[in-house]
């Protein structure tokens, strides 16, 4: 009988993630996927990152995951999104090709020590006295662990719909996992059921490229990961991405398909995602919209197949390619294959803890879709964290949460558990209400001391952020103090179109208007010759950091002070086994969800909805008492 620490169940994103971290911390990890050659694979938009989701594949990065190193490596176009708006939600975000991501993915996990590939379909999960001891595949091998990660993406008991066709799969061409459900069920865990979409697969040479409006990468681009040299990025040469748009005439095509849609005929019962809708739920939800945006995104180098982004569908296929060859470019397009919406089996992820831990079974862990999350980059994000504490559980080390003014992870594991959830959960900048300290250029000085820390960074990373560091402190408190005088500053400031000083003026200060740069404001008058700044110059991204701390001084200095005021409610914790149904003074419904989420502080009892400030009040008495 063969035995692990750690099993991880699942081959997506968040496996990945979860088995790399818990192996990478010694532990013997038995990765189990249905087909390791689907390693990886994308189920939907061959891309990495987007607004929030970059931020995510960076903190995943810094902590030591394989998102971003995976993603730099296959990227064939990479662009900076929202450079217009400020730092706080500039998001990095790459198109990948989609096969090499896939053979990537598994030559990263292939290659890692302590971890044997296991190709199987779980069937059943094996626990004792509420302790999880193992899985049973679908030939009837019992795999024992200590420790047990679920992360089965959109297969559980998958279902797929074009039209009034149904097909039972988690992935085109791939079968569901069927019996982990009724496992999970049968040991008194609650499911539910959601719906996520993909669009039609175009043949590429069957597009007319030259009446689209282009979407090129960006001219300088930057990697995902700090792992990656970026004097050999990227990897692969760059492709262009494409614009069309969809009209009434388009939309007058797809409502003739709603009377087959599965989704308004009752056939799909799972919830779909809301801010990732249908082309047809568009129609219905934006009846006011004449037209949507539509990208043409390559799926590869060598591949002839294009992703219509935004074009999402499950309407009958010959509704599919009539309303594509309406739209503008695509009139003689061929369809490879139609979109398909799928239905999957979820868990309501109030059921864990910030750990991801669950709180029915120990050392059962969930991660990813299974928690009721949407996209590749949330899934990984829960992959880590729950595969560096399945191995901290295993190795009798404290356990690892990551506090919401830390790090975009932690507002969306303490969403998931504090929220819960009941349709597809995504990220988004706004969800973080210290966004401004939570960006994405940032993500090594939050979080790569807790990658060293857990053994997945390695101490020349460290080194070289500990030197960035000293020259990030001592150049803003240089420019705090070194003033520029009016005499030698003012014919700049004219030919920015900047009003001019009287006297002199700080560094720090003139970098706060928004027409100059710093970079700019150092090459004055010798400026750059001190050694401090000579070190900045040498450094690029110390330099972006510096200027977004002078620039944004004071909205920084504002969301710390609010972390520090908040922080009292964080600190004062309350006991795992406290319990909320004796204290007849809260709430009913106060009482209720409480009891069902178990919060770790009064700072999370508070973001529970129907918790009120009474019960809170009450609560902190009865604490300090």
């Amino acid at each position: 009988m063969r035995e692990f620490d750690i099993i991880v169940v699942g081959g997506g994103h968040a496996g990945i993630e979860a088995a790399c971290a818990a192996s990478n911390m010694g532990c013997s990890v038995g990765f189990i996927t249905m087909d390791k050659l689907a390693m990886g694979r994308m189920s939907c938009n061959p891309a990495i990152g987007g607004t929030a989701k970059g931020h995510l594949v960076r903190e995943i990065d810094a902590l030591g995951g394989m998102m971003g190193i995976i993603a730099d490596r296959t990227g064939i176009q990479f662009r900076m999104l929202n450079k217009s708006k400020g730092p706080a939600v500039w998001s990095p975000r790459c198109q990948s090709d989609r096969k090499l991501y896939s053979e990537e993915a598994y030559s990263v996990v292939s290659n890692t020590k302590n971890l044997e590939i296991v190709e199987a379909s779980v069937v059943d999960i094996i626990a004792e006295g509420k302790k999880v001891k193992g899985v049973i595949t679908a030939t009837g091998e019992q795999i024992q662990c200590s420790a047990l990660v679920l992360s089965s993406g959109t297969f559980l008991n998958g279902l797929m719909h074009t039209g009034l066709n149904s097909v039972r799969g988690g992935r085109f061409g791939e079968n569901p996992a069927i019996g982990i459900t009724q496992s999970l069920i049968n040991m008194g865990f609650e499911s539910g059921r959601l719906k996520t979409g993909t669009p039609p697969r175009l043949k590429k040479n069957t597009i007319n490229w030259n009446i689209l409006e282009e979407q090129p990468g960006d001219e300088i681009p930057q990697p995902f990961s700090y792992q990656t040299d970026i004097n050999n990025f990227p990897h692969l040469p760059q492709m262009s991405c494409y614009i069309t748009y969809t009209d009434e005439t388009v939309h007058k095509v797809l409502e003739k398909g709603f009377d087959e849609s599965p989704m308004f005929t009752g056939r799909i019962k799972g919830v779909g995602p809301r801010y990732c809708p249908s082309i047809e739920d568009k129609i219905v939800r934006f009846a006011d919209k004449n037209k949507h945006q539509l990208f043409l995104e390559p799926e590869g180098l060598d591949s002839d197949q294009i992703y219509l982004n935004g074009f999402s569908t499950s309407l009958p296929a010959e509704i599919q390619i009539e309303a594509l060859h309406k739209i503008k470019g695509l009139e003689e397009v061929e369809m490879v294959r139609p979109g398909y919406a799928v239905e999957y089996d979820f868990f309501p992820p109030s059921q864990v803890d910030l750990t991801l831990e669950t709180k029915l079974i120990e050392g059962l862990y969930f991660a990813g879709q299974i928690n009721g999350t949407s996209g590749y980059e949330e899934a990984a994000a829960q992959g880590i964290v729950a595969g560096i504490n399945a191995a901290l559980k295993i190795q009798g080390k404290p356990e690892f949460v990551l506090k919401r003014s830390e790090a975009y992870i932690g507002v969306l594991i303490d969403d998931l558990v504090t929220k819960s959830t009941y349709e597809p959960y995504r990220m988004f900048t706004s969800r973080a209400e210290h966004r401004l300290l939570l960006r994405q250029d940032n993500a090594d000085r939050r979080l790569m001391k807790y990658g060293h820390q857990f053994g997945l960074i390695d101490d020349k990373l460290i080194e070289k952020l500990s030197t960035r560091e000293d020259i990030i402190t001592k150049s803003v408190k240089l420019f705090e103090n070194m003033k520029l005088h009016a005499r030698n500053i003012n014919p700049f400031l004219e030919s920015k179109g900047s009003s001019g000083i009287d006297s002199a003026e700080t560094i720090s200060k003139l970098c706060k208007r928004p027409e100059l740069t710093l970079k700019e404001i150092i090459g004055l008058n010798g400026t750059e010759q001190n050694p401090v700044v000579s070190s900045l110059i040498a450094d690029e991204k110390a330099l972006e950091q510096v200027e977004i701390e002078l620039k944004y001084e004071g909205y920084i200095k504002r969301q710390f002070d609010m972390v520090d005021r908040l922080e009292r409610y964080e600190a004062t914790k309350i006991p795992l086994t406290f319990d909320f149904l004796t204290m007849k003074a809260l709430s009913t419904e106060g009482r209720e969800k409480l009891n069902k989420i178990k919060p770790r502080s009064i700072g999370q009892a508070s973001r529970i909805s129907g918790v009120t400030p009474s019960d809170i009040s009450i609560l902190l008495v009865y604490l300090k008492n």
